[in-house]
């Protein structure tokens, strides 16, 4: 699936029911061109600020289910907010941009639009976000029950201490002891060590 921009009302298709005219008006108010992309591994959404007479632009993955798509847009849509405000006197992911995507997210989460379970996990993001919701795992373990399952796609967590499983590029890896937050496992063909996220998603080789 090639990079889409997106009219307002084929938006409505990838965000949750009672979000589009709050989202639809900060689109037009700040003048985003939103484009819906394929999936993107090391990204679910960017921003990129106005410049040299172009409009913002914000990216989304395509492959994202409803709320965890919106969710990503105003992660996005609070990097705007923060550059209209600061420019880039302020760090990205400063205190600055946590505020105010704070605030995006309990303007949200006030108008009932994700379920309990999200909305439960969304609080903790209210007052001190992470950088990105993928850094977030309690939000995204909850995320992923709105996902269309595959059978054979596990979380790294989720997988037996010492066996072997299998990344989206192909490697395989070992699966060793957690470190603090991280797993500690090794690529088959180099020996390297690598640190991975308990919520990052593989397949069980056979």
């Amino acid at each position: 699936m090639a990079a889409t921009e997106h009219p307002m009302q084929a938006l409505a298709a990838f965000i949750p029911e009672g979000s589009f005219d709050m989202v639809v008006e900060y689109l037009h108010r700040y003048k985003v061109h939103l484009t819906v992309t394929k999936e993107r591994k090391s990204v679910l959404g960017d921003y990129r600020n106005a410049i040299h007479g172009k409009n913002h632009r914000i990216s989304v993955n395509s492959n994202l289910n409803k709320f965890a798509f919106l969710i990503t847009l105003l992660h996005e849509l609070a990097h705007l907010l923060t550059y209209e405000q600061y420019r880039h006197r302020v760090a990205a992911h400063g205190k600055e941009w946590k505020a105010i995507y704070g605030n995006l997210l309990a303007a949200f989460t006030a108008k009932n639009i994700f379920p309990p379970d999200i909305n439960k996990a969304l609080q903790k993001s209210l007052h001190n976000p992470a950088a990105s919701s993928c850094a977030e795992e309690d939000l995204m373990r909850v995320l992923r029950n709105y996902d269309d399952r595959k059978d054979d796609v596990h979380l790294v967590e989720d997988i037996p201490q010492g066996a072997q499983f299998l990344t989206n590029d192909g490697r395989i890896f070992i699966k060793g002891n957690k470190l603090r937050k991280r797993y500690r496992c090794t690529e088959v063909n180099t020996g390297l060590v690598y640190l991975f996220s308990p919520v990052y998603e593989v397949k069980m080789v056979s």
